[in-house]
């Protein structure tokens, strides 16, 4: 069974910034790609951002060049860097993990970005 376990969301002002944390029960190395979606109200969920086990980075256009994503290997843990957020990035942040063995994903940490 694997547990992935979202943090970090909240409420911010257009052009802040937020980090967003996915801790793994078990070491992130035992998966072939890790990531993060997002679902904004009304709107089926999309990929935000993802990084293979080998460090390969995808990133969603809309998001490409203020969102960053990085993991720390000991603390088995994946991260989101969100920078320069606008209201539209506001929904729920989920993260994912996948490998042979299945497809993982948290509950999710909701994001709101408005004045």
């Amino acid at each position: 069974q694997v547990h992935l376990v979202e943090s970090g969301g909240g409420l911010v002002q257009p052009g802040g910034s937020l980090r967003l944390s996915c801790v793994a029960s078990r070491s992130i190395f035992s998966f072939n790609t890790m990531g993060w979606y997002r679902q904004a109200p009304g709107k089926q969920r999309e990929l935000a951002a993802t990084m293979t086990s080998g460090g390969t980075l995808s990133y969603a256009d809309s998001v490409k060049g203020r969102f960053t994503i990085s993991r720390d290997n000991a603390k088995n843990t994946v991260y989101l860097q969100m920078n320069s957020l606008k209201p539209e990035d506001t929904g729920v942040y989920s993260c994912n993990a996948r490998n042979s063995g299945g497809n993982y994903w948290g509950k999710g940490t909701l994001v709101t970005v408005s004045s």
